[in-house]
C-alpha cells in the first residue's frame, strides 16, 4: 500500500483526535477495526523473520557520523551471530544497523512510521512494514526480538529504551539482554538509573538488565550468554502453510541464532 500526503495528514490527524478524549461512538469502534487490521497484517508479514535483536537509535544521524559507522559494524555482527536486524525502517542508525545486516548476507527488517516528513523506509531491508500508529510500532518492535541495542538517540529512542525495560521488569516479557551503546554518550542517562535504584524507586536488580559498552564484540559476546545461551537458540528453518498461501514465500526460510 502506499501512502500518499493526504494518507499522513488522515492518520496524524485521526491518532491526534483519538488522544484527545471520548469521541462519538461510531468513530471510536471505526478506529479499533483500524487498528486490528494494522495489527494482523504486521503479524502476517513478520511472522516468519524471528529471532531477531531490534536496534533503536537516531534517524538523524548520517554516514560521517561516528555512530551511524558503528551501527553498521552492530548490525553485521547480529547478522553473522544468526539474528535478524530489526530497526523502526527509516534512517540514520536504523538506515546503518540495516544497512551492516544486509551486506554481511543476513536478514534485515524495518516497522516504519508513517509520517510527513521525517522517515521513509531505508534501502537496506528485506522485508518491513509501514505502520501508521506509533503504538502498534513499538508492540511491533518489543514483540519479536531476543534482546536490543540502544545506539545514541533522541526522545523516541529513550522511549523505546523504558518500552522494553518496563515490560521485563513487569514480567510481561522475558529478561531479555538490554545494550546501551555508546559510554560517553550514555553515562548521565545510567548515572540516572543507578540513581533511582539507590533510592529504591526501582529494584536494584534492574540495573542488571543493563549493560554498556563502546565494543562490538563485548555486545555480542553479552548477548551469546543472554540471549543465545540462555534461551536456547537453534538454527531452525521455517515453512509456510499452504492453508495461508505462505509457500511461494522465499524470505519464508530465515536463519535462527545459533
Amino acid at each position: 500500500m502506499k501512502f500518499t500526503k493526504s494518507h499522513h495528514k488522515n492518520y496524524l490527524t485521526e491518532e491526534s483526535s483519538f488522544l484527545q478524549g471520548p469521541r462519538n461512538r461510531l468513530k471510536e469502534l471505526w478506529f479499533t477495526f483500524k487498528v486490528q487490521y494494522h495489527f494482523i497484517k504486521a503479524f502476517r508479514k513478520l511472522h516468519f523473520i524471528g529471532p531477531c535483536v531490534t536496534v533503536f537509535g537516531s534517524a538523524r544521524f548520517g554516514e560521517s557520523n561516528l555512530y551511524y559507522k558503528k551501527a553498521e559494524e552492530v548490525g553485521a555482527a547480529l547478522a553473522k551471530l544468526g539474528f535478524t536486524v530489526m530497526t523502526g525502517g527509516g534512517g540514520g542508525i536504523m538506515e546503518a544497523a540495516n544497512k551492516g545486516a544486509f551486506e554481511a548476507g543476513g536478514y534485515s527488517a524495518g516497522c516504519n512510521i508513517v509520517l510527513p516528513k521525517e522517515q521513509k523506509p531505508n534501502a537496506y531491508l528485506h522485508k518491513w512494514i509501514n505502520i501508521p500508529y506509533f503504538f502498534v510500532r513499538k508492540f511491533l518492535l518489543m514483540k519479536y526480538s531476543f534482546g536490543f541495542v540502544v545506539m545514541p538517540g533522541g526522545i523516541g529512542t529513550l522511549d523505546e529504551l523504558f518500552e522494553a525495560l518496563t515490560l521485563i521488569h513487569t514480567k510481561m516479557i522475558k529478561d531479555f539482554p538490554i545494550v546501551l551503546f555508546g559510554k560517553e554518550y550514555h553515562k548521565e542517562l545510567y548515572h540516572h538509573i543507578k540513581i533511582m535504584a539507590k533510592n529504591e524507586s526501582i529494584n536494584k536488580e534492574d540495573m542488571k538488565l543493563l549493560f554498556m559498552t563502546d565494543s562490538v564484540d563485548e555486545l555480542i559476546d553479552h548477548l551469546k550468554v543472554h540471549a543465545v545461551k540462555k534461551f536456547g537458540l537453534k538454527v531452525k528453518s521455517y515453512k509456510g502453510k499452504w492453508l495461508f498461501g505462505e509457500l511461494k514465500f522465499p524470505e519464508n526460510i530465515i536463519k535462527n541464532a545459533k
